[in-house]
């Protein structure tokens, strides 16, 4: 189990993406490095107000503690209380235009340790897409690459991710989905070290081929105050989500994460209205009838 290349396999891909994004907006990420108080730190490279993103965040983050408090250990209890490490890099991408779709990507790994027991690891990750106005095309170039990651290790991989997807990025008080899915993996660790790093870093490397393709076909499509109206309704289902369900959120607020860089992936500008609901037949309305939905989008099958 090496520590070590992980964490330079994760600060080089935050780099990578950083480079990539910084190119196709024109504007230059901040960069932002911090410490943990109780050990660890990371770097947080932020975007706000670009000529393409109104927001977005790619972040790298190492952290440890001494003992791993039950609240963040809830489903695996055996774990309570042992030295642990947790590193990652995580992003989400807020564009301005509406007919571009807000990303997030996320890979990791995490192990805890104890003196005179083996140490338990897993990696974990993926990365899904939320559009507001829905485009098919963009919807089944984004899940062909994601199985195009993830396939070499197995066919199994891509149905049964997407459909871990599907089930965790769901809004339950809402009975929707946050958008058309993607890839979702935690606790990974069944291929053994090398392999499951493997996995995950062909996840990573594949972010860029996924999304740079869509954004640049949008981007210059024209809209109006209607489409960013919708646009800041939808929002507000990625900020729900982001507080009551997401791992990765929970994890750093009770651990005693850096709140600034939890909450980064929040988008800037969102509204909520009172049971607001589409004009039937409208592109608003297809969102939720073609889109947020249980679909397969490749036609393989489950």
């Amino acid at each position: 189990m090496d520590l070590q290349a992980v964490k330079q396999y994760l600060q080089g891909l935050q780099q990578q993406i950083v480079d990539g994004l910084s190119s196709f907006d024109g504007k230059s990420f901040e960069r932002d490095e911090w410490v943990r108080p109780q050990g660890g730190g990371g770097i947080s490279c932020l975007i706000e107000d670009g000529h393409f993103f109104e927001r977005g965040g790619v972040l790298f983050s190492h952290v440890q503690g001494d003992r791993l408090p039950p609240s963040a250990s809830a489903s695996r209890p055996e774990i309570a209380g042992r030295r642990w490490e947790a590193m990652g890099v995580s992003l989400v991408l807020h564009p301005r235009n509406p007919y571009c779709p807000t990303v997030h990507l996320n890979v990791r790994f995490f192990c805890a340790m104890e003196e005179g027991a083996e140490p338990v690891w897993w990696f974990g990750g993926g990365m899904d897409l939320t559009p507001y106005y829905g485009f098919t095309e963009d919807a089944v170039h984004f899940h062909q690459t994601c199985a195009d990651a993830v396939s070499p290790f197995g066919e199994q991989y891509y149905p049964q991710l997407k459909k871990q997807c599907d089930q965790y990025f769901y809004l339950k008080h809402r009975q929707e989905p946050r958008g058309i899915g993607g890839l979702f993996f935690d606790d990974f660790n069944l291929l053994g070290f090398d392999a499951s790093f493997a996995f995950t870093r062909s996840v990573g490397d594949a972010f860029l081929k996924a999304y740079l393709p869509i954004i640049a076909k949008r981007k210059e499509m024209p809209f109006g105050e209607k489409e960013r109206e919708f646009q800041l309704y939808r929002r507000g289902r990625y900020v729900e989500f982001n507080l009551v369900f997401d791992r990765g959120t929970l994890f750093g607020l009770q651990s005693g994460g850096r709140t600034e860089s939890i909450l980064l992936s929040m988008p800037p500008l969102v509204s909520w209205k009172y049971d607001w609901q589409p004009e039937e037949g409208t592109e608003e309305a297809k969102l939720y009838t073609d889109f947020l939905i249980e679909k397969d989008w490749l036609g393989r099958g489950s």
